[in-house]
């Protein structure tokens, strides 16, 4: 979290004090300050450390992020090469195996964040203080983050209530069915809607409106239209948010936390980072590896050129939508217009997912491609906006589902000559159609496609009832011993 001074939750092992002696008093000591995982929890500061490594994970999330644009028909793979981080090309090509890098990656990184998790509940009894059910509310939003992530991704998952995974639980444990995985989500959300403040302590950690909007999330990914409507209008209808004036503003690094913000990842550009370890960046790696290739010219830092976007997602913004030069870069145009260059990587559209460029003037310390500092905007208030016009158009009251949509378009086109009047499964259709243009390289594309059965006539390659999951990677496969089955067609 970029307010919080990111320190891992350390296990130390004590070591008994070093003497010439070998007798057998010294073989008996007993050492004389231990601190290990099972005797962590003695203090307030004890659980804030904990907390602060759960919010760390959010910070490999990034690769969730590009995954969910690449295997859309929003960008393509992109890179250097073919070959250029496979997992990644196979992803876009819908050629992806049990064996893929990237999606172990995934795999491992947001069940690290849950196991993070499940350490603190585990010990959630241990000592009382006052504010402690502010930590574990923050700690079961971040659980139910994790696992929704995972449920997205992967389907059904194991669960193990609040207790921490161990070694071999993979071969007894079961994966639980997606209902099941979700309603532990559900849980764990109305616990955190429950103790949870409208304002945060600190910025960049989760507030009672960035639980209800997940909430509203997870039941619109469920099909129950009714109770998604009503949390994610309790989240408008409790003016903390606004959408800000300015599109072209949102995703600056100066306009961080804004008015719109329900839910960012806090990144940094001052903790350098390498590719022995892309989890342990502070930031946001996805930047860098979305970034121009060979650029010089003003403004943006060069990159990867990895996940650009089509000419198709270019083209599908209508005349006067302002979110399209802000949502992809038209690199012809802009070299053109400023006297840069750039290099042509894999894939080469001529458009870059300008929403999350690195800008000139970051810090980022260490590789500069993997320590930018620029926040991801997991939920914004536009989108819970979109999520609840789909909730109340497919839950029967349209009226208000035109109400939210032409919210978001109003400020797209700066005046309500655009506005929608349509109602039924058009309506749905243009609701499904704005989730695209306004989240356009954000992450959500992929999954969107697959919830609303779309994935198999805009995605090239999609198998229906293969690819509307991904593979568990094959180790997990292998290590539970028959006890975990493979994704259907895998």
């Amino acid at each position: 979290m970029k307010k919080y001074i990111l320190l891992p939750v350390l296990f130390l092992s004590g070591i008994a004090a070093i003497t010439v002696s070998c007798s057998e008093d010294f073989i008996n000591e007993n050492p004389p300050y231990t601190i290990d995982s099972e005797n962590y929890f003695n203090s307030e500061q004890d659980y804030n450390n904990a907390l602060i490594g759960a919010y760390e994970m959010l910070n490999s999330t990034y690769i969730n992020v590009m995954l969910g644009e690449i295997a859309s028909d929003n960008t393509l793979s992109g890179g250097e090469s073919a070959t250029d981080v496979l997992g990644i090309q196979q992803i876009d090509e819908m050629t992806h195996t049990p064996v893929n890098g990237n999606l172990k990656d995934v795999w491992n990184w947001t069940s690290a964040g849950v196991q993070r998790c499940n350490y603190i509940l585990e010990f959630k009894d241990k000592i009382d203080f006052t504010g402690k059910n502010q930590i574990i509310a923050e700690t079961r939003f971040l659980r139910a983050y994790f696992r929704f992530e995972l449920v997205k991704f992967f389907g059904g998952i194991p669960l193990k209530g609040d207790k921490r995974f161990e070694l071999d639980d993979e071969k007894s444990i079961p994966r639980s069915s997606i209902a099941d995985s979700y309603a532990a989500i559900e849980a764990d959300l109305l616990f955190a809607i429950d103790n949870l403040s409208p304002t945060a302590p600190q910025v960049g950690r989760v507030t009672k409106g960035a639980a209800q909007a997940l909430l509203g999330k997870t039941y619109l990914f469920q099909n129950k239209f009714s109770q998604a409507a009503t949390v994610l209008d309790q989240v408008i209808t409790s003016n903390s948010y606004t959408l800000v004036s300015n599109y072209n503003t949102i995703f600056e690094n100066n306009n961080e936390n804004n008015s719109e913000s329900v839910f960012e990842i806090q990144y940094t550009d001052a903790q350098g980072a390498s590719f022995d370890c892309l989890q342990c960046s502070k930031g946001n790696v996805a930047v860098g590896f979305n970034g121009i290739r060979n650029y010089s010219g003003p403004f943006f830092d060069g990159g990867y050129s990895f996940n650009v976007p089509t000419q198709a997602s270019y083209d599908a913004y209508e005349v006067g939508d302002n979110r399209r030069d802000v949502a992809i870069l038209n690199i012809v145009t802009w070299a053109a217009a400023n006297n840069a260059s750039y290099g042509e990587g894999y894939k080469h559209t001529g458009f870059f997912n300008r929403k999350y460029l690195a800008r000139q003037g970051d810090s980022n310390i260490g590789d500069q491609n993997l320590t930018n500092p620029n926040n991801y905007r997991a939920i914004r208030y536009a989108d819970v906006l979109l999520m609840a016009a789909e909730a109340f158009n497919r839950s029967g009251n349209d009226v208000k589902a035109r109400t939210y949509l032409n919210l978001v378009r109003r400020r797209a086109f700066g005046d309500n000559n655009h506005d929608i009047s349509a109602s039924g499964a058009a309506l749905t259709d243009f609701i499904w159609a704005e989730r695209k243009l306004e989240l356009m390289g954000e992450g959500h594309r992929f999954f969107d496609l697959v919830r609303t059965n779309k994935a198999a006539t805009s995605i090239t390659g999609f198998v229906t009832g293969k690819h509307d999951l991904f593979p568990i990677p094959l180790e997990e496969i292998q290590f539970s011993n028959g006890n975990w089955q493979q994704n259907p067609n895998y």
